[in-house]
């Protein structure tokens, strides 16, 4: 079977970025994906589609079709009393927040400077290209309600109230 829109794959990857540094990896079928709903990054949809289980490959994504370049406009300095007051707040610490068009955003603090702290809402991602080396484990029909929620559902871990 190949891959296409509503067809769940299960994969191992690593990823590594231009220097070879791993950046990230899933080994033992512990990453599935339900093709075509946007669960990863488009370059690495595109690439995976019409390949099969048993298959391997190395895929070049730059960052455009990854994570996105970056945007400095999503970097901004503000002031300490935007945190909780006893949080203890370290350069590479991350928060969830919400986007002015009310979308949830990953903050990263990336300077601090007294009480004035800088953020970054860009992906850690952005601005990198992205080297993929893959084996395609599995690939099988998505369910009517993982195609309904648009992922994947793993045995025993997932419900939905």
């Amino acid at each position: 079977m190949q891959i296409a829109d509503q067809k769940v794959v299960t994969l191992d990857y690593t990823l590594t970025n231009e220097n070879g540094d791993v950046l990230d990896k899933s080994e033992g079928g512990q990453f599935a994906y339900l093709h075509g709903a946007s669960n990863i990054i488009p370059g690495l949809e595109k690439a995976l589609t019409d390949k099969s289980a048993g298959d391997s490959l190395q895929v070049n994504i730059p960052a455009e079709e990854g994570y996105g370049a970056r945007n400095d406009e999503m970097i901004q300095v503000v002031d300490r009393d935007m945190f909780e007051p006893d949080a203890q707040l370290e350069i590479g610490m991350q928060f969830h927040a919400e986007s002015p068009d009310g979308q949830p955003v990953a903050i990263t603090i990336a300077a601090i400077d007294g009480d004035k702290i800088t953020i970054d809402g860009n992906h850690p991602l952005a601005g990198i290209n992205l080297n993929f080396d893959i084996n395609i484990l599995e690939v099988r029909e998505a369910s009517a309600e993982e195609i309904e929620h648009g992922h994947v559902h793993m045995p025993g871990d997932h419900h939905h109230d």
